[in-house]
Formats: structure tokens, sequence, C-alpha cells
């Protein structure tokens, strides 16, 4: 199946599904998962309708085997779900996703609950952690600092300065230090903050280093 003809069948609903994954299937009828919670909170609302109509039409023509062997329709990832039971949730969330739309009945703004969440809301800083903060960093790079520069070395300054604005968004959640914890681990960090730091004092560190750049306007100087 071609890219466009896959986003135009299937592609908010697999937002959707990407939110469940490594989560229970556990909506019911009277409630919701903190999974579609979570894609409620930081998804477009034109999309919402988008993807429960997506969903319906995929509960009432399932694919058979041979058509998902050729590629022609989108396969649903394990939920966790006995087959018999995935059109009855399927239908389930559209149906929340209808009464979200048609009711306003969204969830309250709050901090991540799930790990596609904290990477739905703070995608850049998630790239950054886990592509400079891996296991690796210490082979690749001398310090805490010598990542951070090598990431602004590498990075144009629009996305610096989107990191800068998702490392103050997240310090400006209502977290204690362990939350911290859990976020940078969540975001892709697999190395301890700097000595002495908390990950809470290491994130504002880090918000004053990049906000501290020199910014450069205009293009670059002629050689």
């Amino acid at each position: 199946m071609k890219p466009l003809q896959h986003d135009q069948r299937y592609g908010e609903m697999d937002q959707v599904v990407r939110a469940y994954l490594g989560r229970p299937a556990a909506d019911t009828p009277e409630q919701r998962s903190d999974a579609l919670d979570a894609y409620l909170r930081h998804t477009r609302p034109w999309a919402v309708a988008v993807a429960e109509r997506q969903l319906r039409d995929y509960a009432d023509n399932p694919p058979g085997r041979l058509r998902l062997r050729l590629g022609e329709f989108y396969p649903l990832p394990d939920l966790g779900l006995e087959e018999s039971r995935v059109r009855d949730w399927l239908l389930t969330v559209a149906d929340h996703l209808r009464r979200s739309v048609a009711e306003g009945d969204v969830p309250p703004p709050g901090p991540p609950r799930t790990h596609w969440e904290w990477h739905a809301r703070f995608p850049e800083l998630g790239q950054f952690l886990g592509g400079w903060f891996s296991q690796d960093m210490p082979d690749e790079f001398g310090d805490h600092e010598a990542a951070v520069q090598d990431y602004l070395d590498t990075t144009g300054p629009a996305l610096a300065a989107r990191l800068a604005g998702e490392v103050y968004e997240l310090l400006a959640l209502p977290l204690e230090e362990s939350d911290y914890a859990v976020a940078v681990a969540e975001l892709g960090m697999e190395v301890e903050p700097p000595t002495p730091c908390s990950p809470g004092a290491w994130l504002a560190r880090l918000g004053a280093r990049l906000t501290g750049l020199r910014p450069r306007y205009g293009p670059p100087s002629p050689p």
C-alpha cells in the first residue's frame, strides 16, 4: 500500500493504536483507558473525528488473511486482546472518540502518563536524550557537556530553540524530583545526570545552557 493510501484509510487510526503500545487496551463502554486519554490530550481536535471514522470502517470491514499478506490492509499490532474481542474494542474506542467530539468530553490537562504521551508531548527532548544520552554516551563523549555541545554543533538553531522550550515546559509541570527521573528515562536517557545534579537540577542547567546561546540571525556569512 502506498503511503498516501495508508494515511487516507488508516493514518489517524494508526496514531490511536500507537498510543496503546505497551499499555493495556482496557477501555470499557463506561471508562476510557489511560492510553486513549493520552491520545486525546495530544491530538488535533479535527483528527479525532477522522480517527473515529477509520476505526469504525476497520471494525465493519476487517481484512482477510490474503489482503493482509498482500499489504492492502493495515495489520493491527498485538493489543493483548483475543481476536474475538478486537472488533468490540475498536467500536468501544470509536464510541469514546465520538462522545469526545459531540460532548467535549476530554481528559483534563496534566503530566504525561504513558510512554507514548511523553514522546508526543516532548518530541525533540526525546530525540536529544535518546540520541545523545544513551548507554553509549560515556564511550562517545567525554562528559555530559561534550554531548550537549555535539548536539548544538550538529543541530539547527530552530531545533535547539524547540528543545529549550520543551525543557522549560517539562520543568513547569507539577512534578516531584522522582517524577523527573521517570520523565528523562521515558524520554530515552540511559545514563545518570552529572554529579551532583538530580534529574530536575540537570534539566534546569540544560535549559539555562540552551537559552544562553547567542542567537544567529540572517543568512550565513560568505566564506
